[in-house]
C-alpha cells in the first residue's frame, strides 16, 4: 500500500499539531524546550500560511506535508511522519513521487529543516543541495531533472 496526499480540513489542524509534536518534539525541546503555547501559535501561523496535506497510509492519518507552489519553484514543509511510521521507506516513497511530479513540471524544489534533525540525510539522497545556512536551519534546493 503506497501513501497518498490528501487535501486538508479544518478538522485536520489539531492531527497536524500531534504529528509535528511527535516528529519534532524532541528536536526542538533539545535546543528550546518545548513550550506548548508558543509551538502552537507559530503552528496555527504556518497553518494559515501553507497549503497543507495530510499523509494517509489506506485510511489511516500518519503524518503532513505541506506544499507551496511558488512562483519560480515550490516549496517543500512541514512534513512529519508518525513516528510508528518512520524508518519504514514511506518517507522516501512520499518524496520520490512529489519529487517526479516536480521533474515533469520543470519546478526547482526549496525546503529548510533544523541542522541538528537527522532528515538532512533524507534530503540529500534526495538530490537536495545546501545552498546556504543560518544559525538554525540548513536550506536546500533540488533543481529539476
Amino acid at each position: 500500500m503506497n501513501p497518498i496526499l490528501r487535501p486538508t480540513i479544518d478538522a485536520d489542524f489539531a492531527f497536524a499539531f500531534e504529528a509535528k509534536k511527535d516528529a519534532m518534539g524532541l528536536h526542538i525541546s533539545s535546543r528550546w524546550g518545548w513550550d506548548e503555547e508558543y509551538q502552537l501559535k507559530v503552528h496555527k501561523q504556518r497553518w494559515i500560511e501553507k497549503p497543507w496535506f495530510i499523509v494517509m497510509l489506506g485510511e489511516k492519518a500518519i503524518g503532513t506535508v505541506s506544499i507551496h507552489d511558488r512562483f519560480n519553484f515550490i516549496r517543500f514543509g512541514e512534513f512529519y511522519l508518525l513516528s510508528s511510521f518512520r524508518k519504514k521507506g514511506l518517507g522516501s516513497m512520499i518524496l520520490s513521487e512529489f519529487l517526479k511530479d516536480c521533474d515533469r513540471a520543470k519546478r526547482a524544489v526549496h525546503l529548510e529543516y533544523l541542522k541538528w534533525n537527522p532528515v538532512g540525510s533524507l534530503y540529500k539522497r534526495h538530490g537536495f543541495e545546501v545552498v546556504s545556512e543560518n544559525e538554525i536551519h540548513y536550506f536546500m534546493v533540488r533543481e529539476p531533472r
